[in-house]
């Protein structure tokens, strides 16, 4: 239960933190892909209620009481993050977002709410359901994850630091692997939470390298 609350703590101090970024400077490098929420027509206010939105999601996530209400506000906020990619993937020369790329990056976000909505629901049976969803929608997300550092593996290797021993190749090898074997994990429901607990820290941890997003 404690695990879960700081789960839930977190969760929605990340929201508050990103949605102030870009709320402050539309930083598309922090949220990418959402450039096209700022070009649209009314982009500014759209844009502006969403990241308010989602930074009113992440607070309400602090409170046990509220944590219902803010899960829900996230998942409509986090897929409308996910639906803004799909232009990308029409026009996509890149091949990883051909392939859905920063799409599965918003919809792990959609899952981890709709997680935090099961966690919040009285009814055992819908509880269930609602996790499972999750669950594998993060196992498919787990699996793009995979795709993409297999197809830009040079790329992915390059974001590496060089000095880290023994080379960028071996590191960016191994969290491919390792992606790919917590998608089977997570799909198959054999360790799947500690797969998605050691998952989520592969992000972090290169992104401390390297100062970069992948």
């Amino acid at each position: 239960m404690k695990t879960a609350s700081y789960g839930r703590i977190v969760f929605g101090a990340a929201a508050v933190l990103f949605g102030v970024i870009a709320l402050m400077w539309h930083d598309a490098d922090t949220w990418q892909n959402l450039q096209h929420i700022w070009t649209l027509p009314f982009g500014t206010i759209i844009g502006g209620c969403l990241m308010t939105a989602q930074i009113a999601g992440g607070i309400g996530m602090q409170h046990p009481r509220t944590a219902r209400l803010a899960s829900v506000v996230l998942c409509v906020v986090y897929l409308c993050f996910s639906l803004a990619c799909i232009p990308d993937i029409i026009a996509a020369s890149n091949i990883y977002e051909r392939y859905g790329g920063s799409f599965f990056l918003f919809f792990s976000l959609f899952c981890g709410a709709i997680a935090l909505y099961a966690a919040t629901e009285a009814n055992a049976a819908k509880a269930v359901v609602f996790g499972r969803v999750a669950r594998l929608g993060l196992g498919v997300c787990a699996i793009s994850f995979t795709l993409g550092q297999m197809l830009l593996l040079r790329e992915t290797a390059d974001l590496v630091p060089k000095w880290i021993p023994p080379n960028q190749m071996f590191w960016a090898i191994l969290t491919t692997v390792a992606f790919g074997l917590a998608a089977i994990a997570i799909l198959m429901n054999r360790q799947a939470r500690l797969a998605m607990r050691l998952m989520l820290d592969l992000p972090k941890t290169i992104h401390a390298q390297t100062g970069n997003d992948l």
